[in-house]
């Protein structure tokens, strides 16, 4: 505790300093008179000793100035671990307060993008050397150009650009820079085309679409909504078995629309439920069926620019021996909660 940080304003404190100072000066020279001490000689004492009591009461008001500089400097050099002491109540407290807090959220932030970049560079490095591998092995002669070896090349090299562009994409969301542009849509046909264009990826599920009324519309960003329904059939046909079903519905709310995406494959862990729609989380390996785990991460986005909610639960049905499944839910109000 230092002197004075009871005090809550820094004006108080300093009107504090200088009476201190004055009281003492005349307290020793009325003592200085009693015992006939020579002017120059009680002066001179109350100086000394009053500039002594001011550096004892101004230290404990500035030591958290010296505090946060120290601490800024270290900041500049990327060590976001030091704390500044804000005992004081006044505004020099506060400011501490809030220095340490910042702190604490760039060293948040620091960690964040330390562990993106690794992130990406873990995403990036198998489609790029696989890709390196098949083109080292044409330019050796090792593999002849056959189609075969050019679809894996091209395979690859699509890989890579849907990655830059789900990065791209979760970049523009998280900055704020991709405005919603919202009306009222019809639902049935963003599902048929979703659908159509999952369907396009070859893989061997099967897919359907409900859409209840029929009629459904809401007050959304198609391009945007399309973009949720598109990872979401991408992540249940790479998470389905050979064979199963993704079923997509629709439907209404007391508040506006609901969408739901439905796979049999191996669900997801209570525990995961949410950590799933983080950037890159997966819920385990063998759940990620190849993924970059970006596409849930943009879902979220879009759904939260909505003024809606994504989660994911068992699903609702199962059929003979198939596991349990995942139910991808989203629900999005009909007018924007916040424009």
């Amino acid at each position: 505790m230092r002197p004075l940080d009871g005090v809550r304003s820094i004006k108080a404190k300093f009107g504090a300093v200088i009476l201190a100072a004055v009281a003492m000066t005349l307290v020793l020279n009325e003592v200085g008179l009693a015992l006939n001490v020579q002017p120059v000689s009680r002066w001179a004492l109350a100086a000394l000793l009053s500039l002594g009591l001011v550096q004892l009461l101004a230290r404990g008001m500035t030591s958290p100035l010296r505090e946060m500089a120290s601490a800024a400097r270290e900041m500049a050099s990327g060590n976001y671990s030091r704390s500044v002491t804000a005992s004081s109540r006044d505004e020099v407290g506060e400011l501490a307060r809030a220095f340490t807090s910042m702190a604490t959220e760039l060293a948040v932030v620091d960690a964040e993008r330390k562990r993106l970049v690794a992130d990406v560079s873990h995403e990036l490095r198998t489609p790029i050397a696989a890709l390196q591998a098949v083109l080292e092995n044409l330019a050796d002669g090792v593999t002849a150009p056959d189609p075969a070896t050019l679809e894996t090349a091209l395979a690859q090299t699509r890989r890579l650009g849907r990655m830059v562009e789900q990065l791209l994409d979760l970049s523009r969301l998280e900055s704020g820079v991709v405005p919603l542009d919202r009306e009222r849509t019809a639902l049935r046909p963003l599902l048929e085309q979703a659908v159509r264009e999952a369907e396009v990826a070859g893989r061997d599920v099967h897919l359907s679409y409900d859409v209840t009324p029929p009629d459904l519309s809401g007050h959304v960003d198609p391009e945007r909504l399309h973009q949720v329904l598109a990872n979401l059939l991408d992540n249940a046909t790479r998470h389905s078995p050979p064979g199963g079903r993704v079923t997509v519905s629709a439907g209404r709310t007391a508040r506006g629309v609901r969408l739901a995406v439905e796979d049999e494959g191996l669900g997801i862990e209570p525990a995961d439920r949410s950590r799933v729609f983080e950037r890159f989380a997966r819920a385990d390996t063998a759940r990620s069926g190849g993924g970059s785990g970006l596409g849930l991460s943009i879902t979220r986005w879009v759904v939260d620019l909505h003024g809606g909610a994504v989660h994911a639960e068992p699903a609702r049905t199962t059929t003979g021996d198939r596991s349990p499944g995942c139910r991808v839910v989203v629900e999005l109000p009909d007018r924007p909660e916040h424009a």
